[in-house]
């Protein structure tokens, strides 16, 4: 099968995934989403308020990187429409 140098590459697969620690105190840092991806590339995607969103590293398996944002953006606007 012949490569075609201009259709766009396939975007790597979160193979991992981890979430750090919840705040116990005021100021401490929020928690960060961090992948590892089919490349074995390690990425923070983003971090969030434990207050207002949820998330289990298991959601992210097999998401690409814009994916796992969008399933920020979209937990976030159902939040504030809530």
């Amino acid at each position: 099968m012949k490569s075609n140098p201009g259709a766009p590459a396939k975007a790597a697969l979160i193979v991992s995934a981890r979430i750090t620690a919840m705040p116990e105190h005021l100021g401490d840092p929020m928690p960060e989403v961090i992948v590892i991806d089919s490349e074995g590339q390690e990425t923070k995607v983003f971090s969030y308020f434990p207050d207002e969103l949820t998330f289990q590293p298991k959601e992210f398996i097999g998401l690409t990187l814009a994916q796992a944002r969008q399933l920020k953006f979209t937990k976030d606007r159902a939040y504030l429409r809530s």
